[in-house]
């Protein structure tokens, strides 16, 4: 039994967890650089989340040996008065609390030390309504990028100071540390002030300045002033500023160039279609968990791919779940791609390109070397994989903050900062 235990709690989102549990791994490896103490770390997995990039995360760790263990929450009937994704994943969060506090209250009975930190998803500050009373300091890992870390701490001086919607603003909107972010470059849930999608980031910005620390998988290097910003608490005037801890860049530390976690994952076929290719010819195009296209943008895509003559790999998810819904499971629905694909598409194609309706290893296929460019709906884990490969992106931002994301790589770090380093 380790000497102490860290609690780590997700939410159901497919990158959310699985950054929480690389996170996790990485507490693992710099802890053990520097000290001889011992830790376990219990991750718990909300409700009935399950898609093949989880399942091949969670039995990396238990193939690796790390004291981490997996508890999965009861489930809990998921919201359905929402307005959308991020709100849907802020009342099933609170919904979950009481089961959350059991189980911490629970792993500290059983345990013989005590639970040196519960560390939440941001969408999870509900935990600070008991953590106080269980006598645990309380943490939150932020999954995506400083700025709009800053962003979510400026967001109540923001909707103070400004009760017009973003979108009626003629100037750009001013963040301590960010760069100029455009109106309608803001995060899609904060297009509508009126939405649950919008009061719910304005209440866990809020809640912020009351936890013991904020994690984020980011580091100094690559954004110096919107974290300095952040540190000073330029972006909470009047209110206290938890210390911060960049962490990053958090990757799938399975990663080794095969696609498999010293040979006992199977390795992804897209791979073997790869080592075929010749280096730097291939472009891949992929979208996150919840990236999905209607029919009629499927085959534009498909008719530009085709005349292109270039090679490509691409990772497809057609629209047909409610986006709600997408938080929950990964959608697959390999038969509906011979639907919306041109006639014959795959066919004229084939030997250069390669179309996937599943889970693709992202991370595996950045590394390959046949892959030179990657367009991507800008999720901050995208952006990290593909700084680390050194793959050059085309973004095609979709929902959640991916345009802030967008706008950020592009005009506060742009490529003279990453030869800094």
């Amino acid at each position: 039994m380790g000497e102490n235990k860290l609690v780590l709690l997700p939410s159901p989102a497919v990158g959310h967890i699985i950054t929480m549990v690389e996170m996790g791994k990485l507490l693992f490896r710099r802890h053990s650089d520097t000290s001889a103490a011992h830790f376990s770390i219990t991750i718990l997995l909300p409700g009935p989340a399950s898609a093949p990039a989880v399942d091949a995360c969670i039995k990396s760790v238990e193939a690796s040996g790390l004291d981490i263990e997996f508890r999965r929450l009861p489930r809990v009937d998921p919201p359905t008065d929402n307005d959308g994704p991020e709100d849907f994943t802020s009342l099933l969060m609170q919904k979950l609390m009481p089961h959350v506090k059991y189980a911490v209250a629970d792993i500290q009975r059983l345990s013989a030390a005590p639970v040196a930190a519960l560390i939440v998803d941001f969408f999870a500050t509900g935990a600070l309504d008991f953590t106080r009373e269980l006598g645990v300091p309380c943490y939150v890992y932020f999954t995506t990028s400083a700025a709009f870390l800053a962003l979510m701490l400026y967001l109540p001086t923001l909707h103070e100071n400004f009760p017009m919607e973003f979108e009626e603003m003629e100037e750009a909107v001013h963040i301590p540390g960010v760069c100029p972010i455009l109106p309608l470059s803001m995060p899609a849930p904060f297009m509508s002030k009126k939405s649950g999608r919008y009061t719910c980031f304005v209440h866990h910005g809020r809640r912020f300045c009351e936890l013991d620390g904020i994690i984020i998988n980011t580091f100094a290097e690559l954004q110096p002033e919107t974290l300095r910003a952040v540190e000073k608490g330029l972006c909470v005037p009047g209110r206290w500023m938890p210390p911060v801890f960049p962490v990053g860049p958090v990757l799938a530390s399975h990663v080794d160039g095969g696609g498999a976690s010293n040979g006992r994952l199977r390795r992804h076929e897209c791979l073997a279609w790869l080592d075929e290719q010749p280096a730097g010819s291939v472009v891949f195009l992929c979208f996150g968990s919840r990236g999905s296209f209607e029919a009629a943008q499927v085959a534009e895509m498909a008719k530009g791919l085709e005349r292109s003559g270039h090679r490509f790999l691409w990772a497809l998810r057609v629209a047909s779940l409610k986006e709600a819904e997408l938080v929950m499971r990964q959608p697959e629905e390999p038969s509906r791609l011979e639907e919306v694909l041109p006639k014959g598409f795959t066919e004229r194609t084939k030997g250069r390109g390669m179309v996937l309706a599943s889970w693709a290893p992202q991370a595996d296929i950045l590394a390959h070397l046949a892959v030179r460019g990657f367009v991507t709906h800008c999720g901050w884990n995208s952006c990290l994989e593909s700084l680390w490969f050194g793959v050059p992106m085309l973004g095609w931002p979709l929902y959640a903050e991916q345009h802030l994301n967008a706008v950020v790589m592009a005009e506060d770090i742009g490529w003279d900062n990453l030869k800094a380093f």
